[in-house]
């Protein structure tokens, strides 16, 4: 009999989920559509049974311990999901609720970016580390923090978002009404928005410049600055230098022992994190200067979510029977 838990990534358009061995073995994995058509209920109970089913996949026996889910705008705390735009359900889903009353099994709810955390602590590059910040740039820019080994969460669910701290006072407006957050400059979309300004301020050639706005993105710029295009190599040093900033405000704030970086513009490697590291480290106070590790996730894109998920019950389930003193 081998133990396993279910991981579920719970996105807009479609729901990843397997079953996770405790030493991060993707036993088994499926999709289907994230269906807001139905209620709530209708489909984290499809959800569920679709989950179960996994086990016919696996040629050992399984015994499952709990649920661990990720998914946008999900609050650990309460293990509801609140106003996340992308799902057309109420705008307070009670997740953990509705799975543990389906499944009879221990249930949590992480945010994206803290099931990125708890995956990098378990199974990826935070093996090992009590102190550590795992950042996510992806459509927007996630943070997870870990501090004594312990996730931190905050009074109501929602420490990390770093990403709607503000750069510039009467910066580039953010999704969330505000201007100048730093994920409006470090995000895909943002680093499309540098590119863009450049293009129309500086009198560079770019192979960028021949590209319809709705076909660039993070890629196709990553793509161009690795031919060496002028352009697109000013524009990752620009987003890297303001992502080098808030990173050296968070290491005086929190002084972790690394920074993970994951995620779709996490992808651009050195383009983005060298110049991360060197801002970082030009705005270090000299205590913690050169004692800051920045390196890239470990964990493989096609499971790193649903990893990510597992990872938290795991965790949860650890720290219930050895007990925080």
């Amino acid at each position: 009999m081998q133990d396993a838990v279910i991981g579920i990534d719970l996105g807009g358009t479609s729901t990843k989920f397997g079953l996770v061995s405790k030493e991060g073995e993707l036993l088994a994995y499926d999709a289907i559509p994230t269906d807001s058509t139905k209620t709530y209920e209708h489909f984290f109970e499809h959800l569920y049974h679709q989950a179960d089913k996994l086990q016919h996949k696996v040629d050992t026996d399984i015994a499952i311990q709990g649920i661990g889910v990720g998914a946008p705008a999900g609050n650990y705390c309460t293990g509801t999901i609140e106003d996340a735009s992308n799902l057309h359900w109420e705008p307070n889903i009670p997740v953990t609720k509705t799975l543990a009353q389906v499944s009879n099994l221990p249930t949590v709810l992480m945010n994206d970016a803290n099931a990125s955390a708890e995956g990098e602590r378990l199974y990826g590059a935070a093996q090992g580390m009590e102190n550590f910040i795992s950042i996510t740039l992806g459509t927007g820019l996630g943070c997870g923090i870990v501090i004594d080994g312990r996730l931190v969460v905050g009074q109501r669910g929602h420490a990390g978002e770093i990403g709607h701290t503000t750069v510039f006072y009467d910066g580039r407006e953010c999704s969330c009404g505000r201007l100048g957050c730093l994920e409006t400059y470090v995000s895909g979309p943002g680093l499309v928005a540098t590119v863009q300004e450049l293009l129309s301020k500086k009198d560079i050639e770019s192979t960028l410049g021949n590209m319809r706005i709705a076909d660039m993105d993070a890629k196709s710029i990553t793509a161009a600055a690795r031919q060496q295009d002028q352009l697109a190599r000013e524009a990752f040093n620009y987003t890297g230098k303001i992502l080098g900033l808030k990173l050296a405000d968070m290491v005086t704030t929190l002084n972790p022992e690394a920074i993970i970086i994951s995620g779709g513009l996490a992808k651009a490697g050195a383009l983005i994190l060298e110049p991360a590291k060197r801002s970082m480290e030009d705005h270090l106070l000299e205590m913690f200067q050169d004692e800051v590790t920045v390196l890239p996730s470990s964990l493989t894109e096609k499971n790193a979510a649903i990893l990510g998920a597992s990872a938290s019950i795991w965790n949860t389930l650890e720290r219930e029977q050895t007990p925080y003193v």
